[in-house]
């Protein structure tokens, strides 16, 4: 019987979604970091930006990581690092790679295309793994 019931509590775990992983919680806490960084930066939160989604470029991550937008939606990624600059690139909407933003400057992009696409920081995609998704609906 034990052996039975350490096989299916694992299982009823990953179908209920699973545990909370202490990665999670550490990008939730890094993305609430991210957040009152905007808000010192800007004076309002990221939600309350007029006509755009907005994404925070913070300590080589995208927060939120994942995004879903309606077509036609306007993505700014607003760099609210201290000292590093990044760029983004989203191959899969045919975005071409930006120039840098600089801590407290932005890209935008208005994604016109139903789909799903990967955005990339140009320097850090690949170091360290600053890779993000934007899913574009109809």
């Amino acid at each position: 019987m034990r052996r039975i019931s350490c096989l299916i509590l694992p299982l009823l775990a990953l179908s209920l979604g699973g545990p909370l992983l202490a990665e999670d919680s550490d990008k939730a806490a890094l993305c609430a970091e991210a957040e009152q960084r905007y808000v010192d930066l800007f004076g309002a939160p990221s939600s309350a930006a007029d006509g755009v989604t907005v994404v925070t470029m913070y300590k080589y991550n995208f927060c939120p990581a994942e995004i879903t937008v309606p077509r036609g939606t306007t993505v700014r990624w607003v760099n609210v690092d201290k000292r590093t600059s990044h760029s983004v690139l989203a191959p899969d909407a045919s975005m071409p790679e930006s120039d840098r933003a600089f801590p407290e400057e932005h890209v935008e992009f208005t994604f016109l295309e139903s789909g799903t696409s990967q955005t990339l920081c140009g320097p850090h995609w690949e170091t360290q793994q600053m890779i993000g998704m934007v899913t574009i609906t109809d």
